[in-house]
């Protein structure tokens, strides 16, 4: 029977170490190109570099001010993060805990912008900031961005999962709700707050639609904007795009693998009731 049990386990992970494979593909393929002579791509040999050309590197982030855009990224990524942060905990404080007049269909309102494709609020936000005079600035890439329905809703959902009796603990101490979400609720929800940054900086991180329709100058272009461009003007080149795409990637990589628990908790909080 040992043997029987064996065998499905082998099968799956097999079908596993495929999948895996399979994904990992596009980016072994990046990896790889990274490091080939420009002639060598087309050559349609090996997909081994002949010779590593580790040189392509820095000829490659150097040819376009990337140390600017990596740090408009750092800024941008920090700030939405940070931002969502803020106003998600304390929106989903409100909606968990105080008992206020249409507190439900707010709430369900909230909820239905969601479906709203982000495509079709572009022009109005864009608009708005262009009436601001905040096109090509900081604040013009990072208001719009500083609130996530879909962050209101994670906290939301873990606040009701704290216990009523340490906030009645508190309440009986005289503390406001105010106090008791700072002192009692936000600390007992680190998990989710640890998870909600998570996601929003790496959602920042790799935005490409907003940052490109509201930036105008090299100096505050972002990571993907700089790639979209250095495409346009290396487009023959493939291993300085993809040695440029293999430096977009990495900090993120790194992020994940140090804090994947979070993405992991993310996917079991979103079933939280």
């Amino acid at each position: 029977m040992a043997d029987h049990g064996i065998a499905p386990r082998m099968a799956r992970g097999l079908l596993l170490a495929g999948a895996c494979l399979v994904m990992a593909s596009p980016f072994l393929w990046m990896g790889l190109t990274s490091l080939m002579g420009q002639l060598e791509v087309f050559s349609g040999g090996s997909m081994l570099p002949r010779v590593p050309r580790w040189s392509n590197y820095p000829e490659a982030l150097t040819a376009q001010p990337f140390a600017r855009y990596f740090l408009n990224s750092l800024v941008f990524a920090t700030a939405v993060a940070a931002g969502q942060v803020a106003t998600s905990a304390t929106a989903g404080y409100a909606f968990a805990r105080i008992d206020f007049p249409g507190r439900n269909g707010l709430f369900m309102l909230f909820l239905s912008t969601m479906m709203v494709p982000a495509v079709v609020v572009l022009i109005p936000r864009f608009l708005v900031i262009d009436a601001l005079d905040w096109i090509d600035t900081y604040q013009g890439l990072i208001s719009t961005e500083l609130v996530s329905v879909w962050g209101i809703f994670l906290m939301r959902q873990y606040f009701r999962t704290v216990p009523r009796e340490l906030e009645d603990a508190a309440r009986v101490d005289g503390a406001g709700h105010l106090r008791i979400f700072w002192s009692v609720g936000l600390p007992l929800a680190k998990p989710a707050v640890a998870t909600l940054a998570l996601f929003a900086f790496v959602d920042a991180w790799k935005n490409l639609l907003w940052p490109l329709l509201v930036t105008r100058s090299m100096e505050m272009r972002v990571v993907e904007v700089g790639i979209a461009a250095f495409h346009s003007t290396y487009e023959i080149n493939w291993p300085y795009q993809m040695a440029a795409g293999v430096a977009a990637v990495l900090p993120i990589a790194l992020l994940f693998l140090f804090t994947q628990r979070y993405f992991v908790r993310g996917i079991q909080l979103e079933g939280i009731r």
